[in-house]
């Protein structure tokens, strides 16, 4: 429900404050291909344009401009403000957990299934994720991310349901820092369109033409 299973292109703006206000923003490209392959290219601010973050499957690449070689990254570090490289770059909750329904719960009357996603294995950005889904229609309502220690990280609310490339999608992700609570970075989604994205792109020596 958050994206499509075709090739698509979407702008993500992040916007990081603390205690309401602004810190910094930042914007991306993003380009990405059945959940396995995705490419993040960082449009603002100006002085980052260029580096670009390669995703195939669960490996993370960055390409700088300036460094002959692409720079191997973890989905786990933090990209800008709770935003981890992994938030962005990749979103597969069906292929890197498996889930167990926790229980049901009735929130401002209205049904939701709760899920618990643990990962299967270290590589996927959070140990264990808490997920509350819409009974109705199943699309995502909020989130909680766990460590490996099961720490609470930071929790997430899944809002500004739109129409983009074909279906109601959520076009906002508020993520909160789950000791910090002044702490947040939203993500607000644009501009999705589905393209025809050749797997030849998702390549470290295509990094350079992009």
């Amino acid at each position: 429900m958050r994206f499509p299973p075709e090739g698509f292109q979407v702008d993500v703006a992040i916007t990081n404050s603390n205690a309401g206000q602004l810190t910094d923003e930042r914007k991306y490209r993003v380009l990405s291909k059945g959940n396995e392959n995705t490419i993040v290219m960082i449009t603002e601010p100006a002085a980052d344009r260029g580096q670009i973050m390669l995703m195939k499957g669960r490996d993370l690449w960055m390409f700088l401009p300036n460094v002959s070689q692409p720079v191997r990254l973890s989905v786990a570090q933090r990209l800008t403000g709770q935003v981890a490289n992994g938030d962005i770059a990749r979103a597969n909750f069906s292929g890197d957990y498996t889930p167990k329904l926790l229980r049901t719960e009735t929130i401002d009357g209205e049904e939701y299934y709760v899920l618990e996603l643990s990962a299967v294995d270290r590589t996927v950005a959070y140990h264990r994720v808490v997920y509350w889904v819409r009974q109705k229609n199943f699309s995502p309502y909020k989130a909680e991310f766990y460590s490996l220690s099961d720490r609470l990280l930071k929790t997430a609310r899944y809002e500004n349901f739109q129409q983009m490339a074909g279906r109601a999608r959520p076009t906002r992700l508020v993520m909160q820092d789950a000791l910090r609570k002044d702490e947040e970075s939203v993500l607000d989604y644009s501009g999705m369109v589905l393209r025809d994205l050749p797997d030849k792109i998702f390549t470290r020596d295509y990094l350079k033409r992009l």
